[in-house]
């Protein structure tokens, strides 16, 4: 039987690259009532129809049952820089430019160029735009598909684009929220609104933009005929780094740690970043902080093909003595690397030796793995939040590499600090019910998710940091400095 919800229904939504899930969700405890699930479809080119979003957010609202029509609120997380355009009548002029499209690489260098290099950008956006950025996209268009920027009326994100049809808004009416907004390259995190200047380089009406609309503030109500009730309070939405960061109830200085196909670090701060070297982006959070974050392109799924390669399980690790000074490096940057700044580089194994063993071999593959992101961790918290050398604040492991045991002790090992892997899943959609909860309440979204434990999970304590092992890797990074950076 299904117990009652104790306080109003909330629906988070993450609409992400591959499908979109759907909570119903208790907002008295965080008790998830309901779930929903519909696919995407992403073309070869990677870019993707907006309208079948919207068509899988009903399925996925249907999925969920009866449950969803006592919904109270609700909020839509979605992909992060995707380029919606939207003609007279607020459909797609032409199917949406997805985060991972990098063609719009060339546009990128020249937009970086012509506002006067990485550290103009970083100044006024709070970074250095990526080929992901939807400026970067944009211009793309403006270049490529003049027709289809010439009949583009208005200019959107992915969950902008939901929460403006959830709402039954006119292409006049659009809404955004500062965190997904400050994923644009539009956005100045200097002053927390438009740059028109920035819009002006990449060629864009600041008009074709939708209004900011600020935390805690609805962006609209809900139109009839949908699964849900119509007149609920739609909240801003947010983008779906942000919603994790809701999803977690991440407080100042506390950082996250996502192990997936790449790797993902992350924390919220009260001091607004700037990085001229592009590693960290300055993003803002859905609140009325920052969220910097930097990444690592080979994470899980280099680890694994270095199992495979050596014929062993993911797991068959066998981890040096701590203080030990030699040994196997291996850096596993087999797709080029981000954090270091390695575009071309390819994986590098150093210091093989007659009795160096397979699972030696694999143990270094996770060592040089966990490295980098720790490397860009330090960097995320560089800054008035910096709490690297506090042993007694956990790392939050998340994504699939969390519940694996290697990935877990190599992050303890090289890193000197306690972990905690949080129990609650499809936290970005947890996020987004946590903002529309917040909404209802008229609270902040993240305390609400810290009532509701998002966070709470199973912890291991801090180890003493393994530096021989973190000094050999660096040893071996700067000497292969120059090979790394040829193809």
């Amino acid at each position: 039987m299904t117990t009652a919800p104790e306080g109003p229904v909330v629906i988070g939504v993450d609409s992400s690259t591959q499908s979109t899930k759907v909570l119903a969700v208790d907002s008295a405890t965080g008790r998830v009532l309901a779930r929903g699930r519909a696919a995407h479809v992403v073309t070869p080119e990677r870019d993707s129809d907006p309208e079948q979003w919207w068509d899988a957010l009903v399925d996925a609202l249907r999925a969920c049952g009866p449950v969803v029509e006592r919904a109270a609120a609700i909020a839509v997380a979605g992909q992060q820089h995707g380029l919606v355009t939207l003609d007279t009548d607020g459909r797609p002029v032409r199917n949406a430019l997805l985060w991972n499209d990098t063609r719009s690489a060339p546009q990128r260098d020249r937009l970086v160029k012509e506002l006067g290099g990485p550290a103009a950008w970083a100044e006024r956006t709070g970074s250095v735009p990526a080929a992901s950025f939807t400026v970067t996209k944009w211009a793309w268009l403006r270049e490529h598909e003049p027709e289809h920027a010439a009949a583009t009326r208005a200019v959107r994100l992915p969950h902008d684009y939901l929460t403006g049809r959830l709402a039954g808004h006119g292409i006049a009416e659009g809404t955004t929220d500062r965190g997904d907004a400050s994923g644009t390259g539009w956005w100045s995190s200097a002053t927390g609104d438009w740059d028109t200047e920035l819009a002006a380089l990449s060629d864009l009406d600041p008009a074709l933009l939708p209004r900011v609309v600020p935390a805690g503030e609805a962006a609209g109500a809900t139109r009839s005929g949908l699964p849900v009730p119509a007149g609920i309070p739609v909240a801003a939405g947010t983008g779906d780094n942000m919603a994790g960061a809701l999803g977690l109830g991440l407080e100042p200085g506390r950082p996250a740690l996502s192990l997936g196909t790449s790797g993902t670090v992350y924390a919220v701060t009260s001091r607004r970043p700037v990085d001229p070297t592009g590693t960290v982006a300055g993003f803002a959070d859905a609140g009325r902080d920052w969220l910097p974050l930097a990444c690592t392109l080979n994470c899980t799924l280099a680890v694994d093909r270095v199992a495979a390669l050596l014929g062993l399980d993911r797991e068959a690790v066998e981890p040096a003595a701590p203080g030990t000074t030699s040994g196997p490096v291996l850096l596993p940057f087999l797709d080029g690397e981000r954090t270091p700044d390695l575009p071309l580089a390819s994986g590098l194994l150093y210091g093989l030796r007659h009795d160096t063993t397979g699972g030696q071999v694999l143990q270094a593959a996770y060592d040089g793995a966990v490295y980098a992101l720790l490397r860009a961790l330090d960097l995320v918290l560089d800054g008035e939040d910096r709490t690297r050398g506090d042993a007694s604040e956990p790392i939050l492991l998340l994504g699939g590499g969390a519940r694996g045991t290697a990935w877990r002790e190599t992050v303890r090992r090289l890193s000197g600090r306690p972990v905690q892997v949080p129990r609650a899943e499809e936290l970005v959609a947890l996020g987004a019910a946590a903002q529309a909860a917040g909404l209802l309440e008229g609270r902040d979204a993240a305390e609400v998710a810290r009532d509701w434990g998002t966070a709470e999970g199973p912890a291991w304590p801090a180890v003493e940091r393994d530096e021989a092992a973190t000094t050999r890797i660096a040893a071996v990074l700067e000497g292969a400095d120059g090979l790394l950076r040829r193809s």
